[in-house]
């Protein structure tokens, strides 16, 4: 998105091939920006230009991301532009950042009066904003400085807790004025400040590592290395978490990229115990609750996730088919209001998952379907392809292909076992 603000060509490695990154990708160019096509092994390369009024109504597919973060964008620009898309994405909330856009000028419609797409998003001259967040979000941050960036105007944010900090850290990258002042994150705008076109490499994604991680805490012997993942500390919580569940996973060639902490993780067998994940944790592992839970499922003793209402509210309601699904594997797992309680046990998982479609549920019980004696039947795996198109092929690949997850294509992750 930022590259698609830029003057000029910028590059951009590593990019995930997922199909949120395409949505984005595919918006952008709706917009005017010209985006090489997102593959494989491939540099992606964008030519930014001033936005323009899209033709069609946007499509984001399955992706809150995109969706929330180019309402900011788009808050900024002068024009009309509808954003829609897929099934789940219309379920899900979007009220969180169209109350504070409009509070900065921005003119968004509603249709039937609801808080989800589609949205017709009018962009104008906006004014400054100092705004609390209800929850800790990236997304709304996010949506919120770009809307900051596009309008030239001030934003102050300040959350209950940290959120993942990846747009703060990018911005500062750029040189684009973002700064902390008192604990909350602060954008100015300097006079006549342009976005410059950039190279970037872009580290491995950490919610994706985690899933291969989970495989090898679980496996019965071996060593699994994962080079180039980020380890942003707003996202590493998963790894704190493994810490005092009895897993530790090493943390090698520490570097920076491109203003984010890298390194090589080395993931080994280790026997669990439960723990407590308190709600000030929860933004730093929020994506990784499936995975976490399904490693609870397999610990001495009861795990339990404080405050985590917010999953009901992710591509599927995850909160609830987390715990439902553990119990249909043969787990003991209840949600007590925003609670999830996780008591593990030694029987062999079996049982039908039922993913919703959710990528991360999907992901969470193939790793599980990797113990011994499991056989765990997932009800779909196509929905992989929202974040990690190679992860059945990944997992087979670092000799975890249990019964459960036999069957996937795509690029391979590095690791030895």
């Amino acid at each position: 998105m930022l590259a698609g603000l830029a003057r000029g060509r910028s590059e951009l490695e590593g990019l995930l091939t997922g199909d949120d990154v395409k949505s984005t990708a595919r918006v952008l160019r709706q917009l005017g920006s010209d985006v090489s096509q997102v593959r494989d092994g491939v540099s992606v390369t964008v030519r930014g230009r001033s936005l323009t009024r899209p033709a069609s109504i946007l499509h984001c597919g399955n992706s809150g991301t995109t969706a929330r973060l180019m309402l900011g964008i788009l808050a900024g620009h002068r024009f009309a532009a509808t954003l829609s898309g897929d099934a789940s994405l219309r379920r899900r909330p979007m009220r969180r950042v169209t109350e504070p856009l409009r509070a900065m000028g921005a003119e968004i419609g509603e249709r039937g009066g609801g808080d989800s797409l589609p949205l017709t998003i009018r962009g104008g001259r906006l004014h400054g904003l100092t705004y609390t967040t209800p929850v800790a979000s990236a997304q709304i941050k996010s949506a919120l400085l770009f809307a900051g960036l596009t309008g030239r105007v001030n934003v102050t944010i300040r959350e209950p807790y940290r959120s993942r900090d990846h747009t703060e850290r990018l911005l500062v990258h750029l040189g684009l004025g973002l700064h902390e002042r008192d604990g909350a994150i602060v954008y100015e705008p300097a006079p006549r400040s342009v976005v410059r076109s950039f190279r970037l490499s872009v580290p491995g994604d950490a919610s994706s590592a985690a899933f291969l991680v989970a495989a090898a805490v679980l496996a019965e012997q071996g060593e699994l290395v994962i080079e180039n993942v980020g380890v942003n500390p707003t996202r590493t919580g998963f790894l704190v978490a493994l810490e005092r569940m009895g897993a530790h996973v090493e943390r090698l060639n520490l570097r920076d990229q491109g203003g984010e902490p890298v390194a090589d993780l080395v993931a080994r067998p280790a026997a669990l115990r439960g723990t407590e994940v308190t709600a000030a944790e929860i933004p730093t592992l929020v994506d990784e609750v499936p995975v976490l839970a399904v490693l609870a499922s397999r610990a001495a003793g009861e795990t339990v996730f404080r405050e985590v209402g917010e999953l009901r509210v992710k591509e599927s309601n995850r909160l609830e088919l987390i715990a439902a699904n553990l119990r249909a594997t043969g787990a003991n797992a209840q949600v007590r209001g925003n609670d999830l309680f996780v008591h593990g046990t030694t029987r062999p998982a079996r049982g039908r998952v039922d993913t919703a479609r959710d990528h991360r549920l999907a992901m969470a019980f193939a790793v599980l379907g990797t113990t011994p004696g499991a056989d765990v039947r997932l009800s779909e795996r196509a929905s992989v392809a929202i974040s990690y198109p190679a992860f059945f092929a990944d997992l087979r690949r670092i000799g975890a292909g249990g019964k459960g997850n036999g069957r996937g294509r795509g690029r391979g992750r590095k690791g030895r076992r």
